[in-house]
């Protein structure tokens, strides 16, 4: 991946900065010395933005990229060198909910973010944040390929594969030429880690009820998904943005960053083992009984091949599974017993490059 020389001084706008993700990208980059400005939405409560304290290591301005205006005037004014797209509306069960505002921000807003980012000079490079759930799912045993064809049962999964197919489209018509600037997408599994306290998602509905002493209520353990360490595909995403910049169109592709194919494993088992973790009276209880004709579709099977990017770019998973969820309890009882959150991001990064 790339080195910590390379991103110094370098000039970077992340939308969804505030976001899980986002959060540990730019403090990551922060760290590294690389000049930031991001565009996301007011973020949530507890917040890794807020308590890692980013909002002093970077430019940050609050706002909705469903807005065109507000994207084209802070993309334009910072003038980045490169841009990685991460804001989105990430959740499946709310994109039932509210299906409109899913595809303006998944659809719509990337489309102003392209269009931003053409319409600045300075831009060399894009990375496009999508989704596994991109793919069409088959829930075939085996993972997807970068050339299989997008598609997606509920609105977030369309939604996302919608958002591939403007990536492309704007990749083949605006971002072809000999100068650049030049896109990739790319596509990671569930990404897990310290400082993810998200609504309705796996991990962080674990960590709440542990923490107050309650059991965690799952709703499908026998759901399988790619999990992964968040640093694991933001050290493929920063190594595309590397290759983009020095090497041009060959790396502006779609990118999968999965996991090893051990670590592809049932809700259930994931739940087990952070109990084991956790110790004392961690429990969970599963609410599968609820009435068949309520329950919304979701995926039971997603696994992707990331076959490319170790082949091409040498990237590959550091840690395990059971490595990861052994960090997340620790990251997330030392910031209960009061260590700083930066104190916990610095050492999990050391730690991580350190691996590679």
């Amino acid at each position: 991946m790339t080195g910590k020389a390379w991103w110094q001084n370098k000039r970077v706008f992340i939308t969804g900065h505030t976001g899980f993700k986002g959060a540990w990208l730019s403090f990551w980059l922060a760290r590294w010395g690389a000049k930031l400005a991001g565009l996301s939405l007011e973020p949530t409560q507890p917040s890794l933005f807020a308590e890692a304290e980013l909002a002093a290591k970077m430019q940050s301005h609050l706002g909705d990229i469903r807005d065109a205006d507000l994207v084209m005037r802070h993309l334009r004014e910072f003038e980045p060198e490169i841009v990685f797209h991460m804001a989105a509306q990430p959740l499946v069960r709310l994109s039932y909910r509210e299906p409109i505002a899913t595809y303006a921000t998944n659809v719509m807003g990337t489309i102003h973010v392209l269009e931003a980012a053409r319409a600045t000079p300075s831009v060399r490079a894009i990375i496009g944040v999508t989704s596994d759930k991109c793919y069409a799912n088959k829930e075939w045993p085996w993972g997807y390929r970068e050339n299989d064809p997008m598609g997606g049962h509920d609105p977030y999964s369309s939604s996302k594969g919608a958002c591939e197919l403007v990536i492309d489209a704007w990749r083949k018509s605006y971002f072809s030429g000999h100068n650049g600037p030049y896109i990739a997408s790319v596509r990671a599994g569930n990404v897990i880690g310290g400082g993810d306290w998200a609504e309705d998602r796996l991990i962080p509905d674990i960590v709440r009820a542990f923490e107050a002493g309650a059991p965690v209520v799952v709703r499908n353990p026998r759901a399988t998904r790619p999990w992964q360490h968040v640093l694991e595909p933001l050290s493929g995403y920063m190594t595309v943005a590397q290759r983009l910049v020095d090497e041009g169109a060959d790396w502006a592709e779609p990118w999968n960053f999965g996991p090893n194919t051990d670590d592809i494993r049932p809700v259930g088992d994931i739940v087990d083992q952070m109990v084991r973790f956790w110790g004392g009276d961690a429990q969970w209880r599963s609410e599968e009984a609820s009435e068949p004709g309520k329950r919304i579709h979701e995926a039971q099977s997603l696994a992707l091949d990331s076959s490319k990017a170790r082949q091409r770019l040498g990237w590959r998973p550091v840690w395990t599974l059971e490595q990861t969820l052994n960090r997340i309890v620790n990251w997330s009882k030392r910031r209960q017993a009061g260590v700083p959150v930066s104190s916990l991001c610095d050492e999990e990064i050391e730690s991580y490059v350190g691996a590679r």
